[in-house]
């Protein structure tokens, strides 16, 4: 069965969907020719094939060259299928997708995802910040060009907004609640008008910029930061909003963790070597502090932190680090405990407590049923208590 063969990029720490499965994008774009939505690169069904996987291996009806001819697509997003058919759905009637969900449940990835797909760039991008200005999704101006010329096209720099715009793409707004409202309102009538004015320009062609067909805008957005610049109704409306909760399947959750920490280790240049069984206790160790309950059913003291996948896959990746840089030191499963601190601690000193709490419940339980593992972890409680 054939896989994805990408060319070799330029060495990069992390590699922009559109270039690191590139092969996967055009063959997709040859073997799907259904209708595609203005100025789309691939169908919406060969956008949610991309982002979800093919499961079996596809076949291109004709030889494309510099292409294989058969090709298995890797699933990249780990969540419900319909919910990224919702999505693509949203993106093909031009209206605004807003993703929201805890920390660390991979909407940006699935945003960057989608962008990728449907425009063939995820790097239209504005990280919203309480310093984030109008300037920064509407447009700036070029000040060598603006003092020597005067207002002109030319001297005007698009922000990524403007410039998805323009060529009928998809821009990208990262923690859009952290925007200040009066920055929040621009999209208001952004996203109603499609359009932008340039009143230095007045007068001119140019003084309106229209939004190409194919135009819209996906925004993420942290459930731990509502309240911090909330959005107004008027806005609330101009999106559809999509949820994107924590992986539901234990299972899936470790085949994930183990996946992405493996490719984050081998990026350094050296060997992942962490047991699987020391990932399904860290996994289920994250899974029972996230949700304040065991897979046994017993009730757990939930940490104020989130304790998302992103994290357990942190976790993982020093795990591995570390046998690989300290090798025969100490054994990987005696270091979990001490980066669980590290993360439970994070927000609150007090969830070193609720911690400690799941050792004393969970952990000791588990230990008293005769796991070898649960034992040796409870045997390490005191690296808790420094």
């Amino acid at each position: 069965m054939a896989t994805a063969v990408e060319t070799p990029l330029p060495a990069r720490q992390i590699q922009p969907p559109e270039d690191l499965f590139a092969t996967e994008l055009a063959f997709l774009a040859a073997y799907d020719s259904g209708p595609r939505p203005p100025a789309w690169r691939l169908t919406p069904r060969a956008v949610v094939t991309f982002v979800m996987g093919s499961g079996d291996e596809l076949k291109l009806p004709e030889a494309v060259p510099g292409l294989p001819r058969t090709l298995t697509v890797g699933a990249k997003f780990v969540g419900d299928r319909a919910l990224v058919e919702r999505c693509v759905v949203t993106l093909a009637g031009e209206r605004g997708l807003l993703l929201v969900g805890e920390p660390g449940t991979a909407k940006s990835m699935l945003s960057e995802l989608l962008a990728a797909a449907v425009c063939g760039t995820s790097g239209l991008t504005v990280q919203g910040t309480a310093g984030t200005t109008e300037d920064q999704l509407k447009y700036g101006w070029n000040y060598a060009l603006l003092l020597a010329q005067g207002p002109s096209r030319g001297a005007l720099v698009p922000s990524p907004v403007l410039t998805a715009m323009t060529t009928g793409g998809v821009a990208r707004i990262e923690e859009v609640t952290r925007c200040l409202p009066e920055v929040q309102d621009a999209l208001v009538s952004l996203l109603s008008e499609r359009r932008i004015a340039v009143p230095e320009l007045a007068g001119s062609a140019d003084a309106q910029v229209h939004a190409a067909p194919g135009f819209t805008l996906i925004a993420t957005a942290n459930l731990r930061d509502r309240g911090v610049s909330e959005m107004s109704a008027a806005l609330k409306r101009r999106f559809n909003f999509e949820t994107v909760g924590p992986i539901g399947d234990h299972d899936a959750e470790i085949a994930l963790v183990r996946r992405q920490a493996k490719a984050a280790v081998e990026r350094t240049g050296t060997a992942y070597t962490v047991d699987d069984t020391v990932l399904e206790v860290l996994v289920t160790a994250f899974r029972d502090l996230r949700t304040g309950r065991s897979a046994e059913g017993w009730e757990i003291e939930r940490p104020s932190t989130v304790l998302s996948t992103a994290e357990a896959v942190s976790v993982a990746s020093s795990l591995a680090l570390a046998a690989a840089y300290f090798p025969g030191d100490r054994d990987v499963l005696g270091l979990l405990p001490g980066h669980l601190l590290g993360v439970a601690k994070k927000d609150d000193p007090a969830d070193a407590d609720r911690l400690l709490s799941y050792w004393d419940a969970a952990v000791r339980r588990r230990a008293e049923h005769g796991s070898a593992t649960w034992r040796t972890l409870w045997d390490l409680r005191g690296v808790l208590e420094g």
